[in-house]
């Protein structure tokens, strides 16, 4: 058994003592949710690293935003939002859209990204990107804290009402993953991490 002296413990709410917040750094490697949204200022596209899937029935999906964003201030006036699979390829272009900006910067034209229609939502999906979820927004949460009180986390939930799959990422119907070629967050600063065909390995779940 693990000698606990061997282990950090520390309470966040006294601080971790370290030079990064660990907690990124652990849960990891996390989805990117690359949001694209449409307000009265125009198109905006930013990625979020408290992001992935809530459910399968109907299919939901949820970023947090740790600040009032511009996403949020989209969705919570609109009601839409598109996730753009972030790629390798577009690992650089979505650092871009990453920049803070004036509210009614174009992130797209920032990162030399080419905007698409959607198909069931008004904001645009990013060309590029190989997958794409349109959602309408089905719930706007500040999150609390353990005693009641309201953070600076507000989670946007979107049910996903339309998919675009780039269709070379179908194999036998399967989506495949690794062939995606997916980046993910990877904690610390500025580590990120690609799914690639060699960290695949398999198991079957119990009957």
């Amino acid at each position: 058994m693990p000698d606990e002296a061997d282990r950090y413990f520390y309470e966040p709410a006294a601080g971790h003592g370290l030079p990064h917040n660990p907690l990124n750094a652990i849960i990891a490697p996390r989805p990117i949710g690359w949001i694209s949204t449409l307000g009265a200022g125009g198109v905006n596209l930013a990625p979020y690293s408290f992001f992935n899937a809530l459910g399968y029935t109907p299919p939901l999906i949820g970023f947090s935003s740790t600040t009032p964003k511009h996403s949020l201030r989209n969705a919570r006036a609109t009601g839409e939002f598109v996730w753009n699979l972030v790629t390798y390829d577009l690992a650089e272009a979505m650092n871009r859209t990453a920049a803070s900006v004036d509210y009614g910067v174009d992130e797209l034209a920032l990162a030399g990204l080419t905007a698409v229609p959607s198909v069931k939502v008004a904001p645009p999906r990013v060309a590029e990107s190989p997958v794409h979820f349109e959602c309408k927004v089905t719930d706007i949460i500040t999150l609390r804290d353990v005693a009641g009180a309201p953070t600076i986390n507000t989670l946007v939930v979107g049910e996903v009402v339309g998919v675009h799959i780039r269709r070379d990422l179908l194999r036998d119907g399967i989506f495949d993953t690794f062939a995606a070629d997916i980046v993910t967050r990877a904690g610390g600063p500025s580590a990120y991490a690609r799914v690639l065909p060699q960290s695949r390995f398999d198991m079957r779940r119990p009957d």
